[in-house]
């Protein structure tokens, strides 16, 4: 079984052009140890020092020396498109006023998890929303102790 020992950001290593990926949803890249199936099929031991906030594009370093590229899973998610950045400011507060995760998008919409109540709440206030698959990468909160994301708003 390969054993993952560590995280190598985003950015800060060069994935091989062809080797094992692991492919998680949102909560299942929040981890420290877990059992896991790399895309091939292939048992995964993930055994970190602390929990770590595992991104799309991030590595897992194996005790063997090889590595396992992290990708992001697509998931049901809402979308939501707000007509002014005061707007989305509203609308992120009251979606964080509910402790729900919070995806800021590059092009200043917000996503969350497929939530009927909250999408509702949404639209009422205004907004329109797309519910769809995509990776889901929420701000990991003013006390988190991993990096933030190199590129928000990916798909």
């Amino acid at each position: 079984m390969r054993h993952a020992i560590s995280v190598l950001r985003r950015g800060a290593w060069t994935p091989p052009a062809a080797g094992p990926t692991v492919t998680l949803g949102h909560d299942d890249r929040q981890r420290r140890r877990a059992r896991l199936r790399g895309d091939d099929g292939e048992p995964l031991l993930l055994d970190l020092e602390a929990p770590s906030r595992l991104e799309d594009g991030d590595g897992l370093a194996l005790a063997d020396g090889g590595t396992v590229r992290v990708r992001a899973a697509a998931e049901p998610v809402v979308d939501i498109r707000c007509s002014s950045p005061a707007h989305a400011a509203r609308i992120a507060w009251h979606i964080g006023n509910r402790h729900a995760p919070l995806q800021v998008l590059a092009d200043g919409g917000l996503r969350i998890q497929e939530d009927h109540v909250l999408a509702a709440m949404a639209e009422g206030l205004g907004a329109t929303t797309e519910r769809r698959r995509a990776p889901f990468s929420p701000e990991p909160g003013a006390y988190a102790h991993t990096a933030p994301p190199a590129q928000a708003g990916h798909d």
